[in-house]
């Protein structure tokens, strides 16, 4: 069975946007590059060619990926209720330990970048969240270590 990948509809985007670069312009900048190196002489010992190809390879792969992952959008809807986090809501918080507020918009694993305020509702700290209510002190077992955080408010 295929696990369906989460996703909002700006995560959505996001991932289309980056699938249509890399079917276009990044197999024309690898394309360009491939051909540059090529031109440098024997291929054997051709250290650009080389790292062309590589990249090719990286590019060709994340489209698959990308493709693999646009099967199985699971859209997340518009939250109607805010009484609990739940994946599409955003949260702030009181980081209890570190003592200051912190915001996260909670999504799927698919779109998730922490150091931009996403995180995944998979993660121990999205765990720990999801479920809660304003008011309520969770407790997330992260590979840093025990974090405590206060939920403050819910919001769209």
């Amino acid at each position: 069975m295929v696990k369906s990948v989460q996703l909002t509809e700006a995560g959505l985007k996001k991932l289309k946007a980056e699938l249509e670069f890399l079917r276009t312009q990044g197999r024309t900048d690898i394309a360009e590059k491939i051909r540059v190196a090529r031109g440098y002489g024997d291929l054997s010992e051709n250290s650009e060619y080389d790292e062309a190809k590589n990249e090719q390879a990286k590019i060709e792969a994340r489209i698959i990926e990308l493709e693999k992952m646009l099967e199985n959008v699971e859209l997340i809807e518009e939250v109607a209720n805010t009484d609990s986090v739940t994946v599409g809501v955003t949260v702030t918080v009181y980081d209890v330990d570190f003592d200051e507020e912190l915001t996260y918009r909670v999504v799927g694993p698919a779109e998730a970048d922490p150091m931009n305020g996403l995180i995944s509702d998979d993660s121990p700290v999205g765990k720990a969240l999801v479920g809660a209510k304003v008011g309520d002190i969770v407790t997330a077992e992260a590979p840093v270590g025990e974090l405590k955080f206060k939920i403050l408010g819910i919001s769209k």
